[in-house]
């Protein structure tokens, strides 16, 4: 079994955070999310406990369910099926307001079900894999959430940016 832990802040307050990171179906704004569904509401809330999700990832189908909901401190799933086969103990995201933002912390804890070459392929092949799929959707957040700049009144944009022999 391989724990995977990834972080990130982001510049928007907790409370938005969480709203959009337990809304599954915004991870189809990473590259490497197909489709997300809420195929079941939860018990208090729609991604609340008991809510059951379905995703499709370039790494493969999951079939998920919320096992603890705390907003906006923490969410908890674990996978009951997926393609490919895996064993999975623990999903977890905790929010903490951080200076200038919120701080996510994701974990899984899961393997690869194959006989001999489990542990080999999990650590070799799927860690990198899951990890770099909750990078580009911690990095969908904060493209979603973060403060635009604002121009000033008075004071003009940025040019645009030239292709390098002088013309736009």
């Amino acid at each position: 079994m391989e724990t995977m832990t990834v972080e990130r802040t982001i510049d928007a307050p907790i409370d938005e955070v969480f709203a959009w990171l337990t809304t599954t179906t915004n991870y189809t704004r990473s590259p490497l999310v197909l489709r997300c569904r809420l195929t079941r509401h939860g018990e208090a809330a729609p991604y609340g406990v008991g809510a059951v999700r379905s995703h499709l990832w370039l790494i493969g189908w999951l079939r998920e369910r919320i096992t603890h909901y705390d907003p906006p401190y923490a969410t908890e799933y674990v996978v009951d099926r997926s393609l490919p086969p895996s064993r999975h103990e623990l999903g977890r995201m905790t929010f903490t307001e951080a200076d200038g933002g919120t701080l996510v912390n994701w974990t899984t804890r899961a393997e690869m079900r194959a006989p001999l070459i489990g542990a080999f392929l999990t650590r070799h092949l799927v860690r990198p894999m899951i990890t770099r799929s909750f990078h580009s959707i911690l990095d969908a957040a904060h493209t979603a959430l973060a403060p635009r700049p604002r121009a000033e009144p008075g004071k003009p944009t940025a040019p645009a940016p030239t292709s390098g022999d002088g013309h736009r």
